[in-house]
Order: C-alpha cells, then structure tokens, then sequence
C-alpha cells in the first residue's frame, strides 16, 4: 500500500509559478513511476509529468518546457515545478503512484496507476 499526499496548489495569476509536493508514504520499492495528473471540470484526467525511480522523466506536450518533476528519494517527495501558468492549467492535481516488477512501459496513462493522492486545487486567472 502507498498512501501519496498532495500539497501546494493554489490560485495565481497567469503567468505566474508554483510548486506541488507530493509526499510518499512508502518509498522503498525498487521500481516504480511516480506521475501528476490533472482533471478539470467536464474533462477526462490527463497525465502532466511522471519521474521513474532512476530519475527519468516524461512530460505531456502542453506543459513541456514549463513544468519540470523532480524527486528527493531521501524525503520520499515528488516535486512538480510549474512556470508560466496559463488559465488552461486550471484543475484538480493529483500524484499517483506505478509500482512494478520486472519491467512496465513509462506511462502517463491513469489507468495504469494503482495509488492515488486525494488531490490539490490549480486556479490560473488572467
């Protein structure tokens, strides 16, 4: 079981910046992906940003180039640095967690990812 708590969201002006931190209760796996999603009103959840535990990362389109994710393993925290933001950013984030043996795909897809954080509120104004 991995219990993810998400923290930092707020409501902003477009164009400015935040950082969410999502802390992981249970950090030890060997192999796994951490990801943010969002969801706004009315749409589907879409995968933002994911890191594997060797550090790789992977980025949806939209927010490449603004939004970097980071960890620190010592801490058992998953950062997720968003600058530039744009109205269109607005949603629920959420970080979630894909643990695995052997090998998975490096995926951004939310059905793939079997603990959830109960979320943290982005509002982007212009």
């Amino acid at each position: 079981q991995v219990v993810l708590v998400e923290s930092g969201g707020d409501s902003v002006q477009s164009g400015g910046s935040l950082r969410l931190s999502c802390a992981v209760s249970e950090h030890s796996y060997s192999s796994y992906y951490i990801g943010w999603f969002r969801q706004a009103p009315g749409k589907a959840r879409e995968g933002v940003a994911a890191i594997a535990d060797d550090g790789r990362t992977r980025y949806a389109t939209s927010v490449m180039g603004r939004f970097t994710i980071s960890q620190d393993n010592a801490k058992g925290t998953v950062f997720l640095l968003m600058n530039n933001l744009k109205p269109e950013d607005t949603a629920m984030y959420y970080c979630a967690a894909l643990v695995y043996a052997g090998t998975h795909y490096f995926s951004l897809e939310a059905g793939e990812y079997s603990f959830w954080g109960l979320g943290t509120q982005v509002t982007v104004s212009s």
